[in-house]
């Protein structure tokens, strides 16, 4: 081996390891500029990493520029093409009136590696996810989703909120778990049957494994395993990700296992007895999508989806206020106006307080904690304004461009719950207000976070005062990009309003 090694040419050789690698260039790019041709104009792509570069350098800003290229633009991630709907009339003619053919999922390796391609949330259009969804939309109407039995629980643990927050009455602190705990426990009293309190140590691990996997995958520890999935067999960050994701599933099957002990079929306690009722009735059937796995990976999307979301919307809200505290005591004032300091609101108050209705659509629209929506794809070849978009494109809506839209709104750039009442100061719905998305692949879990949203906040400001910290900084407004847009760390401080 010594001899042969002595008798290369290592000039030739180097040179000729050189000109393969200018080929391959040549080829990509040559490729990439017959591509552009073709689809949507957008950011001028990298060879091979796309626009991949410049979003983890600001996502944000990059978000922003994307309505500079029309009402339809093409960015790269990595050397697959994404297409970005910046209007909401094109959301509509693709996930409305288009639903079944832009209700895809793209298979991502990191999604791939947690669930193996179980789940609700992730999942691509079939009819097997198609009857997945349905069942788990009867199953939660039928433990108390978007009726009052779920509305008295969000008002009982609100009121547990706030008897936590008084605990650090003046004194600066952190908000997060509390927020994440009492959120999480209203899709847990449904999921599991039982809520957790504050101080279980345990939970608190899990919502904090949770936010951290939220912050990971979309950052670049998750959008570099998406593109070379071979890093999985390395250390690196996408291995907490993995372990996180772990722990959370260990957590679900024990408690799958805990069901399965005391399960009564005549007496359904929650979700997972009732996915344990349904298994039984197709375990004779070999292609059935009920089975244990995806009991587990189906009760993570519920946790995941029904607690970080609203918990993190409703962080957003804290800020805005703090912010904003004339809008704060507006809000204040209307409530203890009509409710009084103690009466608990409930979503019939809707009508009684527009200017807090407004004001709760208002921190929708600017927390904006997902600022390109969900990943859609698509499932088959397809026409969107007079461009050829082929089967497996993946496909993002800009709500972003949406929700800062001069058109759309009196105060697009700034806080200010007018946007959402008309001229006599009562609410206003917009047709351009779409967080929880649009067709087929509508957030299953809307009506509860609606109702989460409107009476935990009403609840917080009826009865606390938030404010900064004296001399505290303003967090960066563009927050942290994960898979969820979330403010970055910060400290308030609150003050009973209640009269002694």
């Amino acid at each position: 081996m010594l001899s042969l090694l002595g008798h290369v040419d290592w000039d030739t050789a180097g040179l000729l390891v050189l000109l393969v690698l200018l080929s391959v260039l040549l080829m990509e790019v040559f490729r990439l500029n017959s591509l552009r041709s073709r689809i949507p104009p957008g950011p001028t792509p990298l060879p091979f990493v796309g626009n991949m570069v410049q979003f983890m350098k600001n996502q944000m800003a990059s978000i922003r520029s994307l309505t500079q290229y029309g009402e339809l633009c093409t960015i790269h991630m990595g050397r697959k093409p994404m297409v970005v709907l910046n209007s909401v009339e094109l959301m509509k003619e693709a996930f409305v009136h288009n639903g079944t053919v832009f209700s895809g999922r793209p298979r991502l390796p990191l999604i791939e590696s947690i669930t193996n391609g179980y789940g609700i949330v992730m999942v691509t259009y079939s009819t097997a996810w198609k009857e997945q969804r349905r069942f788990v939309l009867h199953t939660l109407r039928n433990f108390g989703l978007g009726r009052k039995t779920v509305e008295e629980r969000v008002v009982e643990e609100a009121e547990h909120l706030v008897r936590e927050l008084q605990q650090h009455e003046g004194k600066p602190f952190y908000p997060i778990h509390p927020i994440m705990n009492a959120v999480a426990n209203i899709i847990c009293s449904i999921v599991f049957g039982d809520r957790f309190e504050y101080n279980n140590n345990r939970f608190a691990k899990l919502l904090a494994f949770l936010n951290e996997n939220i912050r990971l995958a979309g950052a670049p520890a998750g959008q570099i395993y998406n593109l070379l999935p071979i890093i999985k067999y390395f250390p690196g960050p996408h291995q907490k990700i993995l372990s996180n994701a772990s722990a959370l599933l260990a957590f679900i099957q024990e408690a799958v296992l805990e069901h399965k002990k005391t399960l009564d079929p005549d007496n359904l306690r929650d979700f997972i007895d009732a996915y344990l009722v349904e298994m039984s009735k197709h375990e004779l059937a070999d292609d059935s999508m009920f089975h244990e796995e995806n009991l587990v990976i189906s009760t993570a999307d519920l946790f995941l989806a029904g607690s970080d979301s609203t918990a993190t919307t409703l962080r957003w809200g804290l800020i805005f206020m703090m912010d904003n505290p004339d809008v704060q005591e507006r809000c204040h004032e209307e409530i203890v106006r009509e409710l009084g300091h103690h009466h608990p609101a409930s979503m019939d108050d809707r009508t009684r307080l527009p200017y807090t209705y407004a004001t709760v659509h208002e921190i929708l629209r600017q927390a904006n904690i997902v600022p390109l929506g969900v990943m859609h794809e698509t499932t088959e070849d397809t026409q969107l304004q007079g461009y050829h978009i082929t089967k497996g494109t993946m496909v993002m809506a800009n709500l972003n461009a949406v929700f800062t839209d001069q058109n759309y709104w009196k105060h697009p750039d700034t806080f200010n719950p007018e946007n959402f009442l008309d001229a006599e100061g009562q609410f206003c719905k917009q047709d351009c207000f779409v967080p929880f998305s649009l067709g087929p692949r509508t957030c299953l879990g809307e009506s509860l976070a609606r109702t989460e949203l409107f009476i935990f906040f009403t609840s917080l400001i009826q009865r606390l005062h938030f404010s900064w910290p004296p001399g505290a900084p303003r967090p960066n407004p563009d927050g942290i990009m994960g898979m969820i847009r979330s403010p970055h760390p910060f400290n308030t401080v609150c003050h009973s309003r209640v009269p002694n």
